[in-house]
């Protein structure tokens, strides 16, 4: 074990500190880690600012940069000449299958703990991968299997989608992420619903997540326009951003839903939405880890409609959870949906409480981690 005298220095490989699960994860495990016994820092692939950057660094963390994994020649000797320099005890990579090749360059910079974290299940988009790709990711699976020396997922579906032998392997194994649930416990202070111009009276579908491929936001749309043919009272709040935003934009516009339909863009605290405006939560996803937002709705007992393509890992509070098959139609969806807005749990139900003795509090993981990077 290490020495309670010796600071353990943890390098968190991933692209930038963008306001996502997984960054927002590390962030909030910043915050609760013992920063007496852990340095915590960051590499990014990125130069421009991030939205969480002054907040880590205010924290103590440093940010490295590296160039584009893009370039494996020129990131390989960055990342390798960060390392030594620094002399990291852990390197933790949240890059998916690029973790094979972080991890192999950890092992020869003589990184003693090394950790791949999956968290996502790929699986659909790797049996539909070109031969080119089929290479790379076996062989980044070899790498991963030959230099992680502890593999991470955030659930079954995860591990089994990034990790070769799942089950088989005793090193790798589910983390799952914790949710800070303290602001489920403290009052609104403003009118949020009024901030965003959505009459008291509405119904709101709400979604949190990156205007990216598995979030499904075409279908999310399409959704919201039969929901609101149903009852004109739905509004949907959209919280994130991301490469697809201006599509979907465009999508809004082009059904004439420019008044029902919101865009937040990045928000400084997405559970705020979460606690304050939604009505139901709205995730048609096409594919995932655990996504932490559904734990977080969960926590503010918001009743979640969610695809059949989501783990059920993810089902802490079984009475707000509505699953449906993205082979249903959109029409089927909202009816859904509206159904579920309709959910009472009883007066003595505390899904806020379920929530933080399931396993999701930020207290167990934080404590799963601490254990692991002073296991050397």
């Amino acid at each position: 074990m290490v020495h309670s005298a010796k600071r353990v220095r943890v390098l968190q490989v991933i692209h930038g500190l963008v306001p996502g699960g997984i960054e927002t994860w590390l962030v909030n495990v910043l915050r609760s880690i013992d920063r007496d016994r852990f340095q915590i820092d960051f590499v990014t692939s990125t130069e421009k600012p991030c939205f969480y950057d002054d907040a880590v660094r205010e924290l103590g963390a440093k940010i490295h940069f590296c160039p584009a994994p893009k370039s494996p020649w020129v990131y390989a000797p960055a990342l390798h000449r960060t390392i030594r320099r620094e002399k990291y005890d852990v390197v933790h990579a949240h890059l998916d299958h690029y973790g094979g090749f972080v991890l192999r360059v950890a092992q020869a910079a003589g990184v003693p703990i090394r950790i791949a974290h999956s968290h996502s299940d790929t699986s659909r988009k790797q049996a539909q991968a070109g031969a080119a790709r089929k290479i790379y990711l076996w062989a980044m699976k070899r790498w991963l299997k030959r230099s992680a020396t502890l593999g991470l997922a955030v659930s079954e579906v995860a591990g089994k989608s990034l990790f070769p032998q799942w089950g088989q392997d005793l090193r790798w194994k589910v983390l799952h992420c914790g949710v800070d649930t303290q602001i489920f416990h403290e009052r609104p202070t403003e009118d949020v619903r009024a901030q965003f111009g959505i009459p008291p009276d509405a119904i709101v579908l709400g979604h949190v997540g990156g205007f990216r491929e598995p979030k499904n936001h075409r279908f999310l749309i399409e959704i919201a326009a039969q929901a609101l043919r149903q009852n004109p009272k739905v509004r949907l709040l959209l919280v994130g951003d991301g490469p697809l935003r201006p599509a979907i934009q465009e999508q809004v516009q082009g059904l004439g839903l420019e008044h029902q339909v919101i865009f937040t863009g990045y928000y400084p605290d997405s559970r705020i939405p979460l606690r304050d405006v939604f009505d139901v939560f709205l995730f048609p996803s096409l594919w995932e880890g655990l996504p932490l937002a559904v734990v977080e709705a969960q926590a503010a007992g918001v009743p979640c409609v969610l695809s059949d393509r989501i783990s059920t890992e993810v089902d802490v509070v079984t009475p707000l959870i509505t699953r449906i098959s993205l082979d249903q139609t959109a029409e089927q969806w909202a009816k859904a949906v509206l159904g579920a807005a309709a959910t009472n749990l009883p007066a003595d139900y505390d899904p806020l409480a379920e929530v933080e003795t399931s396993g999701f509090g930020m207290r167990d993981s934080v404590k799963a981690l601490q254990d692991i990077y002073a296991a050397n």
